[in-house]
């Protein structure tokens, strides 16, 4: 399984970030649901992973996980923040959205939990773990070959 990662991390951390983009895409414009503030925090973030990673990814590129992760991160950070905000009535008032729609707006609301920011979460959490394993990984074998 190790080596799975070793070998394939980037080419996972790319589909997810393709996914997550096509998916906000999507929601926005065929759903046309429009994105909050916070949601445009979050794609800046994501989209730019479907390059960095795909690029990295073909061109075996580890290098790209210090460039790649603190994006997750922030963006997992910033999701957990939208995610709250949603969830508990007290932190909707903290930073309100000042244009648009409001941040605790919820269009996605699958079995009482399920938003926009928890699917969003959930990917930058999925890219932040698979760039760990592949710089673990990447990090083992040199070990392994000294």
């Amino acid at each position: 399984m190790a080596t799975a990662i070793r070998n394939y991390g980037l080419y996972l951390a790319w589909v997810v970030s393709l996914a997550a983009t096509g998916g906000s895409l999507f929601l926005s414009e065929v759903m046309h649901y429009v994105p909050c503030d916070l949601c445009w925090y979050q794609r800046i973030l994501m989209y730019p992973l479907v390059l960095l990673l795909g690029r990295a990814a073909l061109k075996d590129d580890r290098r790209i996980v210090g460039y790649a992760l603190p994006l997750s991160i922030i963006g997992g950070l910033i999701s957990i923040y939208h995610y709250a905000e949603q969830k508990v009535p007290g932190f909707s008032g903290v930073v309100p959205c000042r244009s648009g729609v409001p941040c605790n707006k919820d269009y996605l609301d699958w079995f009482g939990f399920i938003t926009i920011p928890l699917l969003a979460l959930i990917a930058f959490a999925m890219i932040a773990a698979l760039l760990i394993a592949v710089k673990t990984g990447a990090n083992n074998a040199e070990t392994e070959e000294d």
